[in-house]
């Protein structure tokens, strides 16, 4: 009987488990294929304490291809750039085909260009994550000689996170003090409570970090800011952290998707169109509600999305996805405090980073000891 060929494409959040239960889906006769732009899957829920210096880039990141190799897998370095439902494969960036039977995809989200003008110098989109190593590097090397001025363009709760842990690697010994400002938009975290939005801005103001609101940003250069009134604000780096956007590769591909781009599937995170194909993560778009992209979904669509896979190759009874209630915020403003906020419960302060760095450390623990199984 011919093996069932299933490919992994994307190592993120919601494929966790997945990876974790190769094995299994070998056992029942399958070919596993993981694709993934990097042999390491970089966590972006510690992304701001990466670039803050609260953690080391290990601790941050799961060794996709380390793991899948281990658990009898083939790793396949490289992007999905196309997906043909019709004839069974997936098109890769370096030109390759990759057949498949059966296709989950987990490909995640993108900060949006399309305010960058041309090729720019020390501006820096907040994904994908590794970028944020880099500009850590650029603001010690600059910031050790001179005060200097960085600019961070969004206006959601990134945005604030950004800024206050570029202001903590700001106090760094050796550096001399940061100018921060935050060009919010409209305002700064306008989709939150109003508590919550009080307690971030407050935080960063004590700081002197800067938050400009009312003010929108048009285009992006090197040393540049240019706002939708024409006002030019230089800076020596510049963050990008506006709000994110599916993988394009669903769109492109001609697929059902959701307003933002994101794959269309039903309560078993099935592509509506076409049932050998699942999704989890930021690059979906649920048919059934629409869902914020935050991490908790990808984490809770992981049991379904091995659950589905599985019976599909089994032919089983598939497991409706259920997106749960109301879930816990909590914020890494930057020198260990946060914002951590679960209708009622809203506080801050150390507490606050203390439970989300606990979380994030045990949700990485977990998946890394994989690595050493």
């Amino acid at each position: 009987m011919m093996k069932k060929r299933i490919v992994i494409a994307g190592g993120g959040h919601a494929h966790m488990m997945l990876l974790a239960r190769i094995g299994d889906f070998i056992r029942h006769g399958c070919e596993i294929t993981v694709v993934g732009p990097s042999e390491y899957h970089y966590y972006s829920g510690m992304g701001p304490g990466l670039l803050g210096g609260t953690y080391r880039p290990e601790e941050i990141r799961f060794a996709t291809r380390l793991v899948t190799e281990k658990f009898g897998g083939r790793f396949v370095q490289a992007k999905v750039s196309s997906i043909d439902p019709d004839g069974q494969q997936i098109q890769l960036d370096n030109g390759k085909q990759i057949p498949y039977d059966y296709l989950s995809c987990n490909l995640g989200s993108q900060v949006p260009q399309k305010m960058v003008s041309g090729p720019v110098d020390d501006v820096f989109l907040v994904k994908p994550i590794e970028r944020l190593l880099e500009a850590q590097r650029r603001i010690l090397e600059l910031g050790a000689d001179r005060t200097i001025k960085i600019g961070v363009v969004g206006g959601g709760p990134s945005a604030a996170e950004i800024a206050g842990n570029i202001w903590q690697l700001g106090s760094t010994p050796g550096m001399r003090p940061l100018e921060v400002q935050i060009f919010a938009g409209r305002k700064l975290m306008p989709d939150h409570p109003e508590g919550v939005r009080r307690r971030a801005i407050r935080t960063l103001q004590e700081r002197k970090i800067d938050i400009l609101e009312g003010t929108r940003v048009e285009s992006v250069r090197t040393g540049q800011l240019i706002a939708a009134d024409n006002t030019v604000h230089q800076c020596d780096l510049i963050f990008i952290a506006v709000g994110v956007k599916p993988s394009r590769v669903f769109r492109d591909s001609n697929m059902a998707c959701g307003a933002d781009g994101g794959l269309t599937v039903n309560r078993y995170l099935q592509s509506v169109n076409y049932t050998n194909i699942f999704g989890g993560g930021d690059c979906i778009d649920f048919a059934d509600q629409p869902l914020d992209k935050v991490g908790v979904y990808a984490v809770r669509q992981n049991p379904i999305l091995v659950h589905n896979l599985l019976a599909s190759v089994t032919s089983q009874p598939l497991k409706p996805f259920d997106p749960g209630g109301a879930y816990l915020l909590i914020f890494n403003l930057g020198n260990r405090r946060g914002i951590l906020y679960k209708w009622p419960i809203l506080f801050g302060g150390q507490l606050a980073f203390m439970i989300k760095d606990y979380i994030d450390r045990k949700f990485m623990r977990t998946f890394q000891a994989l690595e050493s199984a």
